[in-house]
């Protein structure tokens, strides 16, 4: 799988929606270039190149907030289910000011974040020990998204409920005002002919 690459700006920042399952641990793989106008093409990390990392939970909670190198991972657990925002911006500093960024970034969410090589090996687990903790993670990965689907199911519902009520009383307003109107039409109508003994 090839991770995705954007360009941005030194200061510019670069945010990312990402809809999560509560409990569940994130890892992004980054990598940035600097732009290198006598190649005319984007040279790999120069001294003093960073690269900031913020990630915000559905409530606009800080989760992460931290500085890396030019080239890294980070990695998270969501607390709440919902949109996390993963806000992406560079360190300024004078060696390459102005300069145009290349960030080739790779998000994985649940099971697929996890190094199961590395998990083998600390934990000294035979190839079908590793697979059935494999088939685990998938099975409480796909119950997390299977309540997550339930919960904005739920609050879908809340809503669509909340509006419908809203038009039901905006329509009976509506239709009190027009017939206030409609009876104070004909009462000044019919007191305007009194008054010129039309009536």
């Amino acid at each position: 799988v090839h991770s995705l690459y954007f360009h941005i700006g030194e200061t510019e920042r670069k945010c990312f929606i990402e809809e999560i399952p509560d409990e569940t641990m994130v890892t992004g793989n980054y990598k940035l270039q600097l732009f290198d106008p006598k190649s005319n093409g984007f040279m790999d990390s120069s001294p003093g190149l960073g690269m900031h990392v913020e990630v915000h939970d559905p409530d606009d909670k800080m989760v992460l907030s931290r500085m890396y190198s030019s080239e890294g991972r980070f990695t998270f657990t969501s607390h709440s289910p919902g949109e996390h925002v993963i806000c992406l911006y560079s360190n300024s500093t004078k060696w390459f000011s102005g300069s145009q960024l290349r960030v080739h970034f790779d998000i994985q969410v649940g099971e697929h974040a996890i190094d199961y090589a590395n998990v083998a090996q600390k934990e000294k687990l035979t190839e079908l020990q590793l697979r059935v903790r494999q088939l685990l993670d998938q099975v409480e990965q796909i119950t997390k998204e299977q309540n997550y689907q339930r919960f904005r199911e739920e609050r879908f519902r809340v809503t669509s409920e909340s509006t419908n009520q809203r038009v039901l009383w905006w329509s009976i307003a509506q239709v009190v005002i027009l017939c206030s109107m409609g009876f104070w039409q004909m009462r000044h109508l019919r007191s305007f002919f009194e008054a010129k003994k039309l009536v």
